[in-house]
């Protein structure tokens, strides 16, 4: 495993498409409390820590369009690189009722190194791979959990994300909305406008087209559903294109 704070897959990949996980694994570098925010390993493996089952989709569906897929290499709960740098919640100090003892002390400076550390390296690896194509696409691949504690279940399989450029997201929430059985939502269980976040600083700065999707983590936490939700979701996103002529 790379100690890098980014993995590119398919760097080589000419497609204009490029597909990004910003929380693809729980991994905490050695230098933060020696790898251990001071949570169990069922917290680390739980939605807190990253979302499950994305990163293997993000790939799939990389591979599938000829895309390179970059994904980010540490927890969000070490700093979240899907919020704007003065974002509050940058860094978690409790999340969905589980206290991160390894950041309850963390102060401005530590922030600042973390954010130096992992997440300005990540966004500058996207920013890079972005930069070397012609009219770009970025696809941005996040898990939900069914249900936080204490509230309603989600219905949704899979959500499609966005602000007001809703180019790409229309067309693919028709192709969603076509696959049999399939509860598709509309920004839910999220709003898709976050000032700062990887969409708005990679896509909606630049004018790009982009999608935001979300896929519920139960549906993909093993290999089977990851590689059956990236057949899917390659299948709607090409087609999506092609139906808007992008």
């Amino acid at each position: 495993m790379t100690n890098e704070p980014f993995i590119i897959f398919g760097a080589e990949r000419a497609a204009r498409w490029v597909v990004t996980c910003d929380h693809a694994t729980n991994r905490v570098p050695a230098e933060i409390g020696g790898g251990n925010l001071g949570i169990d390993g069922a917290d680390m493996a739980r939605h807190i820590a990253y979302d499950v089952g994305a990163a293997g989709v993000a790939i799939g569906v990389a591979e599938r369009l000829g895309a390179p897929a970059v994904l980010s290499n540490f927890s969000r709960l070490v700093i979240d690189p899907n919020r704007g740098e003065d974002d509050p919640t940058l860094v978690m100090r409790l999340y969905d009722g589980t206290i991160i003892p390894a950041n309850r002390s963390v102060d401005a400076a530590e922030v600042a190194r973390r954010r130096d550390a992992y997440t300005r390296p990540y966004h500058r690896a996207l920013a890079e791979t972005l930069a070397a194509r012609d009219d770009p696409i970025l696809v941005a691949v996040h898990s939900f959990t069914p249900q936080f504690r204490g509230r309603a279940p989600r219905p949704w399989h899979v959500s499609v994300l966005h602000t007001d450029d809703a180019r790409l997201a229309v067309p693919l929430l028709a192709r969603l909305r076509g696959l049999p059985g399939t509860v598709v939502g509309a920004n839910e269980p999220y709003s898709g406008s976050l000032k700062g976040d990887s969409i708005d600083r990679h896509a909606t700065a630049h004018g790009r087209l982009n999608a935001l999707i979300e896929v519920r983590n139960d549906l993909i936490a093993d290999d089977t559903g990851q590689d059956l939700w990236a057949e899917r979701l390659a299948a709607c996103l090409d087609a999506a294109r092609a139906d808007a002529d992008l």
